[in-house]
């Protein structure tokens, strides 16, 4: 009788560890931190580890990286893998924690390349983060790109806040999508595990 798997493991690709290396201590402003994100999504479909997606969990005041995820979906088998899964349970497994909002700890931002999907935008409310950076939440990105987001809540950004989690929108708004449009025009696959 074939076994289930007893563990599974979800790993960044291998050119983001010489990329973080090359990183400053700290990425003081919301601009410095989003184009680090979006450099960080370009690479992933250019060099073809994932979709055209990133996501980091900050130290809100200091400007401090904690963690980086890239979309790894395909790479890793994985339909949860997507950037701010990756980012937030690496950021909650350096600090030790499953809660980056718990006592002792600074406030924790989490900056992604746009709204995050409906799947990401749970694992933000249960994640302890306190304050979302992104450059937009409007229709480009699927329209760009053809994935499908998920039925998102109409007053998604009033939710958050009702939980204490604050929102930054239109930061590097017109890069993020010029970066969804170079994905459209580099014809790589769109995933949709209901193929349509």
């Amino acid at each position: 009788m074939d076994l289930q798997p007893l563990q599974f493991h979800l790993t960044l690709p291998d050119w983001a560890e010489a990329r973080l290396a090359a990183l400053p201590g700290c990425l003081p402003d919301a601009h410095g931190r989003m184009g680090l994100i979006l450099d960080l999504a370009r690479q992933n479909f250019q060099r073809d580890t994932g979709g055209p997606f990133a996501a980091g969990v900050f130290e809100r005041d200091s400007g401090r990286l904690v963690a980086v995820g890239v979309n790894r979906v395909v790479a890793c088998g994985c339909s949860s893998a997507h950037a701010e899964v990756m980012a937030l349970a690496l950021a909650q497994k350096r600090l030790g924690t499953y809660d980056l909002g718990g006592p002792g700890l600074p406030v924790h931002e989490l900056v992604v390349n746009w709204r995050p999907c409906v799947q990401c935008y749970g694992a933000l409310l249960w994640s302890g983060v306190r304050h979302l950076v992104i450059p937009g939440s409007g229709p480009e990105l699927e329209d760009l790109t053809g994935f499908d987001e998920g039925p998102i809540h109409p007053d998604w950004a009033g939710e958050l806040a009702r939980r204490g989690i604050t929102v930054r929108e239109g930061v590097l708004r017109d890069e993020a999508v010029a970066l969804f449009r170079a994905f459209r025009q580099s014809a790589r696959a769109v995933y949709n595990a209901r193929r349509g």
